[in-house]
């Protein structure tokens, strides 16, 4: 056990010191308000002081960020497609729901109500010594503290999931007012918990709402994944839901991508076209007309590259609007600022929903609400792995909202 005691000219700046040296593990003991003396206490503040403990036990074996990550999909509910309209909740039943959510987040973060939770009992003995008029000044410098501490570490633990600083500033920015002084950790943790599944929103996946065929478009980079992300759906399509299934590509550029969605195809015994152009896709509509769903495979292009986005949306165009669902699939571990360029490129050929692809290799889920909020666009799936037809699930706002925050399911 490591003991340390550390001076600060706030509570908060001392507990901070705490922090850098010990880490955030470290249990404030204890918060001792140290009064200048004599004449001094007319011109100086008091400082504080605080002690600082650290368990050095090792810690017992726990999953690493990467596996939980992937773990968080063990039991999330394997829905793929929506076959009609879901009951809306109510707003009194989401604000429940967001509260037992943020209760439910595991060990990061409860550390961090039980550090915050210590320095208020321990400052509150300490004041107790004090004048009424002291106390009164004390308490209300402390409670803003408590309030701001608290923030601050939500602030460190979005960072470290690589939120966008900008987006972490609008949360804490419309947290803040509605914050009273004597608010408990647990309500500013619902409160910050609440406002990250209201900005990520319903998840849209596809659906089948008459009997015309819905034709849907797996457009991205190249390298993302998109089809291993089709031969996953198909099969859960084919497979799971007995749908009737076709695949088509117009990825005639990559080496091997259509014998590779061929393979697929026979494996699941459904049928496959090769189309070279939206002459060829417009063709093509007629003959598959009579399926359920058709997932289309396209090219991997340059979001740079005017020429290959038009192609694209012409491809899309071949489709009436009304039986068309488009999916932008995109890498978790895309540099944000690429990703921003890639999803400015890609709204100008249409409205499309987002497909996350390996959260196996990633540590972190900032990028996902980053760039639902820079989209705005309905997150769908994600993938997390190579297995078909397995490894892809139906992300879930909640589920998003507790690992952003440091928990795990």
């Amino acid at each position: 056990m490591i003991i340390k005691k550390f001076q600060g000219n706030t509570e908060t700046e001392a507990i901070l010191l705490a922090k850098d040296e010990l880490g955030k593990e470290a249990i404030v003991t204890n918060v001792k308000v140290i009064k200048p003396k004599g004449l001094a206490r007319l011109f100086k503040k008091p400082t504080y002081e605080i002690t600082a403990a650290l368990d050095e036990t090792p810690p017992k074996t726990e999953l690493s960020r990467r596996e939980s990550i992937k773990a968080m999909f063990k039991d999330n509910p394997d829905i793929i497609l929506d076959d009609g309209p879901e009951e809306k909740s109510s707003k009194e039943k989401e604000a429940v729901s967001s509260i037992e959510g943020a209760k439910q987040l595991e060990q990061r973060i409860s550390n961090i109500a039980t550090l915050l939770e210590k320095q208020i009992g321990s400052a509150k003995k300490e004041a107790s010594a004090e004048t009424k008029d002291e106390k009164a000044d004390i308490e209300e410098s402390k409670e803003k503290d408590r309030n701001n501490a608290c923030l601050q570490l939500i602030k460190e633990q979005l960072l470290a999931n690589e939120v966008d600083e900008k987006y972490i500033s609008q949360l804490i920015t419309e947290i803040e007012p509605t914050l009273k002084k004597d608010s408990s950790v647990e309500n500013i943790l619902s409160g910050i918990y609440q406002k990250i599944v209201l900005k990520l929103g319903k998840t849209e996946v596809m659906g089948v709402t008459s009997k015309k065929a819905r034709f849907v478009f797996f457009i991205g980079p190249t390298g993302v994944g998109k089809t291993t992300t089709i031969a996953k759906l198909a099969s859960k399509l084919k497979l799971d839901m007995k749908l009737n299934v076709a695949l088509m590509t117009a990825d005639t550029y990559r080496i091997a991508a259509v014998d590779q969605l061929k393979t697929y195809a026979e494996i699941l015994q459904v049928p496959l076209k090769v189309v070279y152009s939206d002459t060829e896709l417009k063709d093509a509509y007629e003959e598959m007309k009579s399926f359920d769903i058709v997932l289309i495979d396209t090219a991997g292009r340059s979001h740079r590259d005017k020429q290959q986005r038009e192609d694209i949306e012409k491809l899309i165009n071949a489709i009436p609007e009304e039986q068309r669902d488009i999916f932008l699939v995109l890498s978790i571990t895309t540099k944000y600022k690429d990703l921003i360029r890639i999803t400015e490129a890609y709204s100008e050929i249409a409205k499309y929903r987002l497909i996350f692809t390996k959260l196996d290799e990633t540590d972190t889920l900032g990028n996902i609400f980053n760039v639902k909020l820079l989209t705005g666009a309905p997150l769908s799936y994600a993938t997390f792995g190579q297995k078909v037809p397995n490894d892809i699930a139906r992300l879930d706002a909640q589920m998003i909202a507790k690992q952003l925050l440091g928990g795990s399911d």
